[in-house]
């Protein structure tokens, strides 16, 4: 979407502009475009019919530049792709909770001291959103939805630190991590033989 979206915003645009626009919005961390990879995805909306190869261009020895608007199938493909997103909740797998499952292996200590770590790295990239909302890139050389964007970020941020240090005390208060009458089975070996199970 991203991809056929820039096209759709900037075109007729060359592909080296594509990459050179998402990157500038720090796309390959929030939105999983990955730079490698977007002239082949150009290439590929093209075969599929969602773009078009407007002119190529061959200066000297550098590679050509291909210049790409949108069809109207694509114009089609990237508004049914828009309103998927705006209108439904899509929760991106996260890492961290597959690995929050298994909070039973790891020492009490170290899973409180990991939180906090998280804390720590979400609060360092909290201050650096805010330097970018009170910077002049942000406030008066970019549309204000970008500043927006970087409230939502925020706002996840901070309830995501808040999170880690409520439940880093959790931990380290000793609370069970299980229901009352299984307190046994904590810890890795009760809790990888089973003994949830056999209740």
């Amino acid at each position: 979407m991203m991809i056929l979206g820039l096209v759709r915003w900037m075109q007729p645009v060359h592909g080296y502009d594509v990459r050179r626009e998402l990157l500038s919005w720090s796309a390959d961390k929030w939105a999983n475009v990955q730079p490698g990879s977007i002239y082949h995805a150009l290439r590929k909306l093209t075969d599929e019919g969602l773009l078009r190869t407007v002119s190529v261009e061959q200066v000297g020895a550098r590679p050509a530049r291909t210049t790409y608007e949108v069809t109207a199938k694509g114009d089609e493909e990237f508004e049914t792709l828009l309103r998927a997103q705006w209108w439904q909740l899509n929760e991106p797998p996260d890492p961290f909770v597959a690995a929050f499952s298994f909070l039973p292996a790891m020492p009490r200590d170290e899973a409180a001291a990991a939180l906090r770590n998280r804390a720590n790295l979400l609060r360092a990239g909290v201050e650096s959103m805010r330097a970018s909302l009170d910077s002049d890139w942000v406030r008066n050389r970019k549309p204000v939805h970008v500043g927006w964007m970087f409230e939502l970020w925020l706002a996840r941020a901070e309830a995501e630190m808040a999170w880690c240090e409520r439940i880093a005390e959790r931990i380290e208060s000793g609370v069970s991590y299980l229901p009352a009458g299984l307190e046994q089975a904590e810890g890795p070996s009760g809790w990888s033989e089973g003994a949830l199970d056999a209740e």
